[in-house]
């Protein structure tokens, strides 16, 4: 018999790509500009200008054999140094090369981590909201998911739902901040207060808590938020990065494993990182976006155009009279769905044409996420559709 696990994986698509398949079936129907397709997290903001030219660079500066041979399996040692260079002199945290593990970016580095970190039986405890995928990737590294609430009032980290969470057998948190689907970001005294709270549960059970940080989105923020750096402010902490949102690089499927160093049995938790990506088969993440990031780490594209469109479509939708999430980071709206199902309102906001994303994937009912990484004009034309949706609501 063939794989039942991996076969009802399979029948079980995402709903954000089942979303994003129907849109274009619908474009090619009606035409692109009229449909308002906001499901899918790709950005539409392009790669800083150097990236290209570092690619056209390479390309015709380097050997090809080099250029596309294979790396160590850990990842260019070079680009893993300038990594751990740059985290030093953004965060004031040394890391060295031997702490970071080179990707096929954040789902990679996810998969990895957990099945490094865990055993048959564990449990990681997820946020609600949270991306879909962590259940998968917890699931496939034997572990148990351990849904827990955020604030009601604004989607912030719960300490006393975490702390109820807490068991012997919790093996990992996984923090995404900005949130993916929210845009929230956690505070920093709510960090530091999670990070007391794991060292209190590690000292009465004798099991340490690892804080698995995914974060693709930590750069897209706006104005002057901080973003906390977990790793200086809790010790047993492994860093999932990706430069998908950061250099705007989505299918080029490129980031890294940070295991912190102050972590308890931090080189035994890195040789394990080693042996999980090997029996993934994830070793070596591609070789020349390794150069690529080499050259252009701590590079960003135009933020402000993220920042223009959650203004535009955050606005709009809350002068309508929506209940909106205000996003602080990421490209996401979170917002509250007009009826009890979720499922039934994005079905009612196809018929005008509007693809939004019910939130019963991210494991908590009534909202829907907008991915407003889409054209300006895009957002500017949807709000007619978004405003006939609400008042068809309000009539009924």
């Amino acid at each position: 018999m063939i794989s039942e696990k991996m076969t009802a994986i399979g029948k079980s698509p995402s709903k954000i790509r089942e979303i994003f398949e129907y849109s274009r079936k619908r474009k090619a129907q009606i035409g692109e500009d009229k449909v308002f397709d906001f499901s899918l997290g790709n950005p539409n903001i392009p790669a800083p200008e150097e990236v290209n030219k570092t690619i056209i660079s390479l390309i015709n500066n380097t050997e090809s054999t080099s250029l596309h041979g294979y790396t160590s399996a850990t990842g260019d040692f070079e680009t893993r140094s300038v990594i751990a260079k740059n985290i030093k002199k953004r965060f004031d945290f040394s890391a060295s090369a031997d702490n970071i593990y080179m990707t096929c970016g954040a789902a990679a580095s996810l998969e990895i981590t957990l099945k490094a970190l865990c055993n048959k039986g564990d449990e990681v405890i997820v946020l609600c909201p949270y991306f879909p995928e962590y259940k998968v990737f917890i699931e496939n590294a034997d572990a148990v998911t351990v849904e827990t609430a955020c604030r009601e009032s604004d989607l912030g980290l719960d300490l006393k739902a975490i702390e109820k969470a807490l068991t012997d057998k919790t093996k990992a948190i996984i923090i995404n901040s900005p949130n993916n689907p929210s845009g929230v970001v956690f505070e920093k005294k709510d960090i530091i207060a999670l990070g007391g709270l794991l060292d209190e549960h590690a000292e009465k059970t004798g099991n340490a808590v690892y804080i698995i940080c995914d974060e693709p989105y930590r750069e897209i923020v706006y104005g002057d938020l901080e973003v906390p750096y977990i790793p200086k402010i809790y010790n047993n902490t492994v860093v999932c990065y990706s430069y998908s949102k950061s250099l705007s690089l989505p299918g080029e499927r490129i980031g890294y494993i940070m295991v912190s160093p102050k972590a308890k049995q931090s080189e035994d938790i890195y040789f394990a990182v080693c042996g999980a990506g090997r029996v993934s088969g994830y070793v070596c993440a591609p070789s020349m976006m390794q150069y690529v990031v080499r050259e252009c780490d701590g590079l960003l594209p135009d933020i402000e155009k993220y920042a223009e469109n959650r203004n535009l479509i955050y606005n709009s939708l809350k002068e309508i009279g929506f209940d909106v999430v205000r996003p602080d980071g990421a490209f996401y709206l979170f917002v509250k769905a007009l009826e009890p199902d979720a499922v039934k309102f994005c079905e009612a906001a196809k018929k005008y044409e509007l693809l939004l994303v019910p939130s019963d994937s991210f494991g908590i009912k009534g909202y829907v996420r907008i991915a407003y990484c889409v054209s300006y004009e895009q957002i500017k034309n949807s709000i007619p559709a978004f405003k006939k949706l609400y008042e068809d609501y309000k009539n009924r």
